[in-house]
């Protein structure tokens, strides 16, 4: 089934009663641009002579395609340990209804468009908020296990390699995931709670400023689960969307070093992940195009790729580097090959 443009689906109906009830009746109402998934969000803007908090989100998750009760839970979890998620104005989890608290306009990535002198400090910041949630007790969501890891890169194989026509080892690829990701599952298993909570889209789309560059808000967390520390890291400061580059890649994986005492080995589990999302994010990208029309998406797998060379540089991934060689012809492994047939 093809997901739907936010735009071709009007405002639900059923929402005006949901304003209503919450308060929000009388707002104006704003779509945003949509994401890769069913949820679409609205601006609620009450006129200026109302004497209330002038703007909210509604978040539409329509059943059956979306469940809000993830959101939910994960920014519960959130608040209540002293993140700043956004407050719940209201729910209607069986209507897949949610207003929220409205963080404003001013994402990390916008921000640093225009004010690229304050990078390292905005970055600083969002690698702050990952050590506390290394701190944390781990928060009330499934554990990110071996299955989950494997079935995540195995979204390359079955979308990139079969999008380009390879015939490839796919025996021999969940082999090598399977021993370059042990020791991952080794030390995540060691943590207390079996693992830190891993927000899994944690980049510079997904992170608001609030009221100063290192105050900061966080979006996109459903999908929540209790894992590596390193993986966040990972989305953070390999960044599918945005340019980060190696130098201040290294300083914030330092920075993160020192705020939590993560040794050498943390380098290499960051390495493995790495490579493991960005080998899952190539393989979506694709379906992203060949499934649901959002041919844009292609454009980003350069960089994606560029990426996942350097994590297979890695000594720890060895055996996923070997197999890449095997497997995935060099002429696909460049800028203009990586996207190519995958547009068919």
């Amino acid at each position: 089934m093809n997901t739907p443009a936010s735009a071709s689906r009007p405002f639900p109906p059923h929402a005006r009663a949901f304003l209503d009830a919450a308060g929000w009746g009388d707002g104006e109402i704003h779509a945003l641009p949509g994401d890769a998934s069913f949820r679409r969000y609205f601006r609620v803007v009450r006129s200026p002579g109302s004497g209330k908090g002038q703007s909210a989100m509604l978040m539409d998750a329509p059943p059956p395609h979306e469940d809000p009760g993830p959101f939910l839970k994960a920014a519960h979890y959130l608040a209540d340990h002293g993140f700043r998620a956004p407050a719940i104005l209201a729910e209607d989890a069986g209507q897949g209804l949610v207003l929220l608290e409205d963080f404003g306009h001013r994402r990390m990535r916008d921000h640093l468009d225009q004010a690229a002198q304050d990078e390292h400090d905005v970055y600083a910041a969002a690698v702050d908020v990952l050590a506390r949630l290394a701190d944390a007790p781990a928060g009330p969501f499934d554990p990110y296990d071996l299955n989950t890891y494997l079935r995540e890169a195995k979204l390359f194989t079955e979308w990139f390699c079969v999008a380009h026509g390879l015939a490839v080892d796919d025996d021999g690829f969940e082999g090598a995931w399977r021993e370059v990701l042990t020791p991952v599952l080794d030390a995540q298993a060691k943590l207390p709670g079996g693992g830190v909570t891993v927000l899994r889209d944690y980049h510079a789309e997904n992170v608001m400023l609030l009221d100063a560059v290192r105050e900061q808000g966080l979006l996109d967390f459903q999908d929540a689960l209790v894992g590596h520390p390193a993986y966040d890291l990972v989305s953070l400061l390999q960044d599918a969307r945005r340019d980060v580059a190696p130098e201040l890649e290294a300083a914030m994986l330092d920075h993160y070093r020192a705020r939590t005492g993560a040794g050498e080995d943390f380098l290499s589990d960051y390495a493995i992940l790495g490579a493991q999302r960005n080998a899952k994010i190539v393989g979506i990208f694709v379906r992203l195009s060949r499934r649901d029309g959002k041919h844009h998406y292609l454009g980003l797998i350069p960089r994606v790729w560029d990426l996942l060379e350097r994590d297979l540089a890695h000594p720890a991934l060895a055996p996923v580097a070997r197999w890449m060689d095997a497997n995935i012809p060099g002429e696909l492994r460049t800028a203009s090959g990586a996207t190519g047939e995958a547009q068919g």
